[in-house]
């Protein structure tokens, strides 16, 4: 099998890499800015690597940015995987979309699950639904793989933000009302590879399983690297203005997955080998 991913050198990019290897799969190179999902030209860079599978991990993820710039967004997280898919369809690659929990409007009272009825309101959120639909059209022979709070190696992810707030501050205010998923990278990495092995095409939410508020999030990770001890103030979203409009409660139940045998660990053992890797 041979792979292609965009986005190599982000956070999740680099985790799936690592992954591939371990698995002893052929990577093929495309390496940003070379490779520019808004050019147009990355549909014949795609198609003339002829990769087995494309796995889309490219996006603009800063969701206050994506409120301050939508048609950036847009164009990023939406026109650029219509050019993936695009490729794809040339050279018959199966494609991977990474998508987010955000395509839901977070007014649900228990998890969204892949049949749920998306509705983003967000910029953020709405590119990222217009992708998985604009991709579609072109490459049906895909996957979407929804995900959540998401952290792993190398990564400037909210475990490392914590940790570093809480040495610099000497305490902390944390959003007690946002709910969704910690996700390991490497963790989704392994879900994402088993899944291309199936060719069981389809809408998937990969996160580690259960599910918590930010202020839990930032307890755990206080909690386990020995700094508990540090003040954390629960604060609401309203105490806590930003540039876009958060789902408040917005966590994934792994349903499809399941049903492949295809499930992830607790997110607090994840978190807690991930934190010992980076602090030992």
């Amino acid at each position: 099998m041979r792979v292609l991913i965009t986005g190599q050198d982000g956070q999740l990019g680099r985790s799936m890499q690592e992954i591939l290897t371990q698995h002893g799969i052929t990577i093929l190179s495309a390496p940003f800015p070379e490779y520019e999902i808004t050019d147009h030209k990355i549909v014949q860079q795609i198609s003339s690597q002829s990769p087995d599978v494309v796995i889309h991990c490219a996006a603009m993820t800063h969701v206050d940015g994506c409120a301050e710039d939508p048609d950036l967004a847009f164009r990023v997280n939406a026109f650029g995987a219509q050019n993936v898919a695009h490729g794809c369809m040339r050279c018959n690659a199966d494609l991977v979309y990474i998508s987010s929990n955000e395509v839901f409007d977070g007014q649900a009272d228990t998890p969204y699950t892949e049949q749920s009825a998306t509705n983003p309101i967000n910029p953020y959120g709405s590119s990222k639904r217009s992708g998985e639909k604009m991709a579609e059209r072109y490459q049906p022979k895909m996957y979407v793989v929804r995900t959540a709070w998401l952290y792993g190696p190398g990564g400037n992810n909210f475990p490392t933000k914590i940790m570093a707030a809480a040495d610099k501050h000497g305490k902390l205010r944390v959003v007690a009302d946002e709910i969704g998923n910690p996700t390991f990278t490497l963790d989704l990495a392994e879900a994402i590879v088993t899944l291309i092995k199936t060719r069981e095409y389809g809408t998937y939410h990969f996160i580690n399983e259960g599910y918590c508020s930010r202020y839990d999030f930032a307890a755990e990770i206080l909690r386990l690297t020995g700094r508990e001890h540090i003040p954390l103030e629960p604060i609401t979203l309203a105490d806590y203005p930003r540039a876009s409009t958060v789902p408040p409660f917005c966590p994934l139940e792994n349903t499809q997955g399941a049903t492949l045998g295809i499930k992830l660990r607790p997110w607090q053992d994840a978190l807690a080998e991930y934190l010992q890797n980076i602090t030992h």
